[in-house]
């Protein structure tokens, strides 16, 4: 027991960190991506890149199935399509109409939404101060959506209110709803099944929406940008799948199985750093002084969601 405790105390959070930084890569390779597939294909492409990671994991996982119970199935299920599918389509969305380094900072409401998910499914128990941080999580949000906050009063569009920042705000619903049902997969699957499974349900999603969306044909898989910048295609899908997908999520698990929760959550917001430096860095997209104040408030709003739930309810929820 002390020599975990000494591991959880020493390596453990760096790992968490380190996974959540590996995915806030992810816009790194998702935005020039946006410039040769349509959305739902980057994310088809996206999932059947990371199954075939992930094969070896799942064929070994195997022998649990016919163990599974129907109401775990269901949690799987859901958890597959709000998180793998559509959260990660209005993601890929947001990157492409909206700013990426707002729509990186508003994803921080995530928490929020699946704190109060867990409450009403599972009965979770809420801390006295969730309202008040809550509520000033989501008072920042509005103001890091918004460039120019004086023109609210004329219109929305003038204010600098966008698609992209309705589409992260769907993609924060979907994603915090989808680590709800996460926690229900858990409690009846082991993590390496249903990591490998969410992949298997998310690619299923994606080939019946294709499939309606009339795009799951050659000419849509690969489009003539795309066909121009093959070997660009290829890195970028790969890089995205590898980097920014399969490795983050099993450093991730690792570091989480050793360390407390109430520390890995701190540990979290490495992915939003990551993030910001990449789309501010890289792609200029800066924001406002009154957006960086808001951004600051509303991660340290969220830190603190964090830590007072964790003084009620032991044990985290990962993405």
């Amino acid at each position: 027991m002390p020599s975990r405790t000494t591991r959880s105390t020493s390596y453990g959070p760096w790992l968490v960190g380190l996974g959540a930084a590996l995915w806030g890569t992810e816009s790194a390779w998702r935005i020039p991506l946006n410039a040769l597939f349509d959305a739902k294909v980057i994310v088809f492409w996206e999932h059947v890149f990371i199954l075939i990671m992930f094969l070896p994991i799942l064929v070994s996982q195997l022998y649990e199935i016919p163990k599974i119970h129907a109401r775990t199935w269901g949690f799987l299920l859901f958890s597959g399509f709000a998180g793998s599918a559509v959260g990660t389509i209005f993601f890929t969305l947001a990157l492409k109409y909206g700013n990426p380094t707002v729509v990186n900072v508003i994803l921080n409401i995530q928490p929020v939404i699946s704190t109060m998910g867990a409450f009403l499914l599972f009965g979770d128990r809420l801390a006295r101060q969730f309202f008040s941080y809550a509520g000033i999580a989501i008072v920042t949000g509005i103001f890091v959506s918004v460039a120019h906050p004086t023109m609210i009063g004329v219109s929305f569009e003038r204010a600098g209110l966008n698609l992209g920042t309705g589409y992260a705000l769907v993609c924060a619903v979907f994603w915090g709803l989808a680590t709800v049902a996460g926690r229900g997969v858990m409690t009846g699957m082991s993590l390496r099944l249903a990591s490998s499974m969410r992949i298997v349900v998310g690619l299923a999603c994606m080939t019946v929406i294709l499939l309606a969306y009339g795009k799951l044909n050659g000419a849509a898989l690969w489009p003539p940008a795309a066909q121009a910048h093959v070997t660009k295609a290829i890195v970028l899908l790969i890089l995205l799948a590898s980097i920014s997908g399969g490795i983050p999520l099993l450093i991730y698990f690792q570091g989480l199985h050793l360390t407390r929760a109430s520390t890995a959550g701190y540990f979290e917001m490495m992915q939003t750093l990551a993030a910001v430096c990449i789309t501010w860095g890289f792609f200029h997209a800066s924001l406002h002084p009154h957006q960086i104040i808001a951004a600051i408030v509303l991660i340290g709003a969220v830190a603190m969601v964090h830590h007072v739930q964790q003084q009620v309810e032991p044990g985290g929820n990962p993405r």
